[in-house]
This record gives C-alpha cells, sequence and structure tokens, in this order.
C-alpha cells in the first residue's frame, strides 16, 4: 500500500510538529511519523522533566539554608523522591499530550505512529505502509553515546533518560562525564541527598569553556557537597558486593571508586543509522550526523535535516531555530541562514551559566585583538539581596570595532540575563551603546554597562 502526500516528516521533536503543522496551514497534506513519544528528547527526557527536577532540588536547598534569610522550618528538610518524580512525569506529560492534540486537530495533517525508513529518495516505509513525498523532513534527534568501556555491559547503567525514571535517591552516584548534562543531575541529586562523585577524563569540567567559568562551577558544586576526579584513564566497571565499582586509573587518589549507580554523560549520538539513509543517498558524516548546508538542506534534493541529527545544534532552540529558517526559506520568501544564528546555551546548575558567543580562548584562537572584562556577582546588588552571590560575569569584545564577541554570566538569572546580550549582538549593537544605557535596578542585568566600562586589552 502506497500513499502520496505533499511533504512528509519524520520525528516529533523539536522542530517537526512545528514543521509539520506549519506545511500543513500552507494547504499541503502532510504526514509526521513518530516510533516513540511526540515531543522528543526535550518534553519527554530533556528540558521538561530535568528542569521539573532542577527546581524540586533547588527547593531542597533553600530550605535547606533557610536560617540564613531569617526563616525556621521546624522538622527539618526531607525529600520524598517518588513526589519529584510524580511531579515531572505530570508536567511531561501535559506537554506531550498538548503536543499530541495539536498535530491531531490540524487539518491535512495525519500522525502516524511508527519507525520510518527510508525506501528511496522520495520515499519511506513505515510499518507495511509505503509513504511517498516530495519533500521530507528529518527531525530524529539523538539518544545518549555509550562508550565501549570494560564491563559496562556486567552492570545496571543509567543514561539522561533512564536517570529519570528513580523513585529513590541513590546512596551513591557515579557520574561519568564532566560536561553540562552529568553536572546537572550531580547538583541535583547531590540535593536530593545522595553522595555524588564526577568522573572525568579531560584536566577540568565542561572543557569548552574558559578556564576560569569551568574553574568556579567546580568550586560551586564542590561547596555542595559533589566530589571530582579528574585526569581519568582506562574507565571500567564491575559488580562488587552489591555494588558498583569504577575503576578511573586518576593521577591522584584512590584507583577506584564505589557506589550504588553510574550514570553515563559522555556525550550523544544521532539516531541516524536505522533510517535508511543510504537507500536515498542522504550523506552523513564520520559521526552519523546528516550533512547540511546553510540553509538545511542535505545533498539529496527535496530531503532536510532539522535538530540534533544535523550536528549543528545541540539544544531545543537551535532545533526550532532549524524549523524558522526552513518555513522562512520555503514557504515566506524570507532567505534565513544558519550562518546567522550566534551560538547561546546555558548550564543549568545552580547558579546557572549562560553562554553566547566566543569565549575568550576561542576569540584568541580566531586571531582577534580582544578586549575583556569580569565582574563577580558579590557587586550585584540583586544577588545579594537575595542571598545568592556566587559566580561572575565576563564579556569579550573585539578592540578594534567595539562588536561584542561572547559573554558569560554565571551567577543568579545567568541564564536569562545572558539574553540581553545576545539580543545586543545579533542586533550589531556594540559594547559602548551597552556601557552608555541605563537600566533597571536592582537586577542582574544591570551590571552590563558597568561591565563593559570595565573593558581592557588583554
Amino acid at each position: 500500500m502506497s500513499t502520496s502526500y505533499d511533504a512528509i516528516v519524520v520525528g516529533a521533536g523539536q522542530a517537526g510538529p512545528s514543521m509539520a503543522v506549519r506545511l500543513a496551514t500552507a494547504g499541503m497534506s502532510v504526514a509526521i511519523v513518530e516510533r516513540h513519544l511526540v515531543g522528543g528528547t526535550c518534553v519527554n527526557v530533556g528540558c521538561t522533566p530535568t528542569k521539573a527536577m532542577v527546581a524540586s532540588a533547588y527547593a531542597a536547598h533553600l530550605a535547606r539554608r533557610a536560617g540564613e534569610l531569617g526563616v525556621t522550618i521546624p522538622g527539618g528538610v526531607a525529600v520524598d523522591m517518588a513526589a519529584v518524580k510524580a511531579r515531572k512525569d505530570r508536567i511531561a506529560g501535559n506537554s506531550r499530550r498538548n503536543n499530541e492534540t495539536w498535530l491531531e486537530s490540524t487539518n491535512r495533517l495525519t500522525l502516524i505512529r511508527g519507525h520510518a525508513r527510508f525506501v528511496g529518495p522520495g520515499e519511506i516505509a513505515v510499518g507495511g505502509e509505503t509513504l511517498t513525498a516530495p519533500r521530507i523532513f528529518l527531525n530524529v534527534g539523538g539518544r545518549a553515546a555509550t562508550p565501549d568501556m570494560p564491563g559496562l555491559s556486567e552492570i545496571d547503567y543509567l543514561t539522561n533518560s533512564t536517570i529519570l525514571d528513580l523513585d529513590e535517591v541513590p546512596r551513591r552516584l557515579i557520574v561519568i562525564g564532566g560536561s553540562y548534562i552529568g553536572l546537572e543531575f550531580a547538583q541535583m541529586f547531590r540535593r536530593f541527598g545522595a553522595e555524588v562523585v564526577v568522573v572525568e577524563t579531560a584536566p577540568r569540567i565542561i572543557a569548552r569553556e574558559d578556564e576560569e567559568v569551568s574553574a568556579a562551577v567546580q568550586k560551586i558544586l564542590e561547596e555542595d557537597g559533589v566530589a571530582f576526579r579528574l585526569n581519568a584513564s582506562c574507565i571500567g566497571f564491575e559488580r562488587r558486593d552489591g555494588e558498583i565499582a569504577a575503576m578511573v586509573d586518576c593521577t591522584a587518589g584512590a584507583p577506584e571508586e564505589t557506589g550504588s549507580h553510574v550514570l553515563l554523560a559522555v556525550g550523544r549520538r544521532p539516531n541516524t543509522d536505522d533510517l535508511g539513509l543510504e537507500r536515498a543517498g542522504v550523506e552523513t558524516d564520520a559521526r552519523g550526523y546528516i550533512v547540511v548546508d546553510d540553509e538545511l538542506q542535505t545533498n539529496v534534493d527535496g530531503i532536510w535535516a532539522l535538530g540534533d541529527c544535523n550536528g549543528r545544534g545541540a539544544f531545543t532552540h537551535t532545533a526550532y531555530n532549524d524549523f524558522e529558517i526552513v518555513a522562512a526559506n520555503l514557504l515566506d520568501g524570507d532567505r534565513r541562514r544558519l550562518s546567522d544564528r550566534f551560538p547561546v546555551y546555558a548550564l543549568y546548575t545552580d547558579p546557572p551559566l549562560g553562554r553566547v558567543g566566543m569565549t575568550e580562548a576561542q576569540a584568541r584562537a580566531a586571531g582577534r585583538r580582544i578586549k575583556v572584562a569580569t565582574r563577580p556577582m558579590s557587586r550585584v546588588g540583586r544577588a545579594l539581596e537575595k542571598g545568592e552571590s556566587k559566580g561572575f560575569m565576563k564579556a569579550v569584545v573585539d578592540a578594534d570595532t567595539d562588536a561584542i564577541l561572547g559573554a558569560a554570566v554565571l551567577g543568579v538569572g545567568g541564564d536569562e540575563a545572558i539574553h540581553g546580550l545576545l539580543y545586543a549582538m545579533q542586533g550589531g549593537m556594540r559594547a559602548d551603546v551597552i556601557r552608555r544605557t541605563t537600566p533597571i535596578h536592582p537586577t542582574v542585568a544591570e551590571l552590563f554597562p558597568t561591565l563593559m566600562g570595565d573593558l581592557a586589552e588583554a
């Protein structure tokens, strides 16, 4: 059996549903195919559930230090992990159902459940049915990478997805990977009451960031009670007396760590290995990411790749922007490109890290002559008033053009405040314009003009 559509969308993650609905409302007949859960990573095992749990962990942390703010909590603080999980499940479930209702109620749009595989450039098989369309949009996302580590197959390990199913606090959690996902879970479960150790093969955590950012984040987590084992090598596992032993072979400390649970947080891989891309002639790179041009088109005419599977952004917001780029070019006659956007993201530890544009190290590597300014959050009135003055903010500016190249805000509200500099950069605003701006007091972003006034050649 074969059914023809004007367009097929494979994957109902962040970009897929919006793409499908936009095409359908433009008058096209559209099929959207999803093999698992509508909403993809963000709604089901990413942003929505994890940030719900981060909120619970923050509540526990704030309650424990309530005395610092003059508030007494009789009886102390306890975490009901089953209730935390139930709240998280409820929030994620509602979001997923809202997405399903949206798709199912859209005219000219058909939601098909099943695993899609290419038969040819314009043909996709789902179950026993063949779907054809002149336009195909791939939004198949990614999953946790599971590298070949000795003994891994002998233990029950957790990933960013399965750790969300825990309804009890681990006694001791070993986190393999000192990057963004691993650090968020490390602090979260430490605040829930688990002992936590982070094992990282590099000499420092979040190595993409400047060294002082890495050091500050590590210090903040250590103050929460998270332990770190850096420069780990030859990581392996074995079961021992009901525990899991992780061999880390570090340059300092004991050669192993033992715990009740292990979380693997060592990267992601695209869900492209079982799509039959070779039958359509779609090119992938050495890591399996679909190769796209500046407008998200693949090497095959009529096939686009959006979101995590194209390797051009690993975030919900970049996936959605992929949709916006494709829709603008295809339907609005408005040329938009990947190269127009600035890299921007957040690390949702507490306090959070908001990052936009280049780091200082990246600017230097690019051969720029730069000016740099750094200000501690202890100089921010709003942070002091809230009793949350850890961290700092930093700006990197081109010394020749006064263009803002990048910034980081590690501190309370940093994930929100960073948007002010993102918008300034997107609009081509120079640092001196921000320096001359009058901000609201008391806020976190009010320090940006002062920060720009502190710029000095570095």
